[in-house]
């Protein structure tokens, strides 16, 4: 079939199979042009592996360092009629890059918050890897069920104490208008700490250990966005910032677990980047926009995959680690300079609908979301026919 997108505001419903093994490409070969540490992972479990900064982490790790890897998602196969997910397909194209070059992958589809999910992960990992020693936990999910439990919590977008009423970038109209958001009660903070915050992480490790499947000195590390004064109201101090302040919980935790294995895990604090997840938060697609224009004048700006390269080099294998204030791993620096930060402030008071492409990087904006889904490449050709049934073969 021919496959066009379908954007429906700051969703795409469609996916297409040769775009996405294009961006798969792209990353693999911008890390093919980096050094790497010679003592880097060997064997590595990515949970949330299909996109974004997992995606990127999983690349690094096998075409930076040669690194064995079993990544963790929950993505849809496509059909005659249909296609399937943009992780699926990303992951069919690093399977296919994986075993060109004789490097072992294997993937698990399914839930990954779910008990039955990660006793397959440790089965497979005794089977085929012996140990790990680095664990990415990458996942984005609006909802996830208790494994004990069996209840169902779902996130919120909201800020804490008061409502918040914003400028925003209206991505299906093309249009800045403003947006209001009412606050969060202590319910809806709490569901989305469940979801989103170090619990599951937390579960991850401690059943690997149990099953004596982490290796010595072993990583882990959890990814998270900070920002600075713009982002905070819906992003910081809100019910996604009290989530990832939790993951600084998990952090204490997973260490003193784990201080038989002298594991060492961290928070890594990352740019902010369009992903299928920060399309969804109002204030990110006119703040990340403006962040664009700044940091790309400025031969600053970072993509996914540069943002990850950059991680393993300077910080997860480097013995002098950048830290911030709060003890991540500091890789969004170049972000939060205070000059970045006063320039973007001033696009986003001045901006108006009239404005946008003159003031922000928009179109880079919006041509890296279709990017998310395999769109919008030059040199692939969205008039041919493509098939949308590709088969993963190293599915467990």
């Amino acid at each position: 079939m021919v496959i066009k997108p379908k954007v429906r505001g700051f969703i795409c419903t469609n996916a297409h199979p040769a775009g996405c093994a294009e961006s798969v490409n792209r990353q693999i070969a911008y890390v093919k042009q980096n050094d790497f540490a010679e003592d880097g992972p060997k064997n590595v479990l990515v949970i949330g592996a299909s996109t974004g900064y997992g995606l990127a982490s999983r690349i690094v790790s096998t075409f930076g360092h040669g690194a064995n890897t079993l990544g963790i998602f929950f993505e849809k196969p496509g059909t005659e009629k249909k296609t399937g997910s943009a992780g699926w397909y990303n992951t069919v194209a690093f399977e296919n890059a994986a075993e060109e070059a004789g490097i072992y992958s294997k993937h698990i589809n399914g839930d990954a918050f779910s008990t039955e999910i990660k006793q397959k992960t440790i089965e497979t990992i005794k089977a085929d890897m012996g140990k790990i020693d680095l664990v990415i936990y990458s996942l984005a999910s609006p909802r996830r069920t208790d494994p004990v439990t069996g209840e169902v919590y779902s996130s919120t977008l909201k800020p804490i104490g008061n409502p918040v009423t914003t400028k925003n970038l209206n991505t299906s109209k093309r249009v800045i208008d403003e947006v209001s958001v009412e606050a969060a009660n202590q319910d809806e903070i709490d569901n989305t700490i469940k979801v989103m915050g170090g619990e599951d992480w937390e579960l991850w490790i401690n059943a690997l250990k149990d099953a004596d499947v982490l290796a010595n000195d072993f990583k882990t590390t959890a990814y998270t966005y900070i920002g600075k004064k713009l982002t905070w109201p819906i992003y910081g101090h809100a019910t996604i910032g009290k989530a990832k302040e939790d993951l600084d919980r998990a952090v204490t935790s997973i260490k003193k677990s784990t201080a038989n294995l002298n594991g060492s895990a961290y928070v890594s604090s990352l740019n902010a980047v369009v992903t299928q997840a920060s399309s969804a938060i109002p204030i990110m697609p006119l703040y990340i926009s403006a962040l664009f224009k700044v940091m790309k004048q400025d031969g600053t700006y970072e993509g996914v995959i540069e943002q990850i390269t950059a991680l393993f080099k300077e910080n997860l294998f480097n013995d002098s680690p950048r830290l911030d204030a709060g003890g991540h791993l500091f890789q969004n620096y170049k972000e939060l300079e205070e000059d970045v930060q006063s320039r973007v402030q001033a696009v986003w008071d001045a901006v108006d609908t009239d404005t946008i492409d003159e003031l922000t990087d928009y179109k880079g904006y919006h041509q890296e979301f279709l990017h998310l889904f395999g769109f919008d490449y030059d040199n692939v050709d969205y008039d041919a026919d493509a098939n949308p049934d590709v088969a993963l073969n190293n599915l467990v």
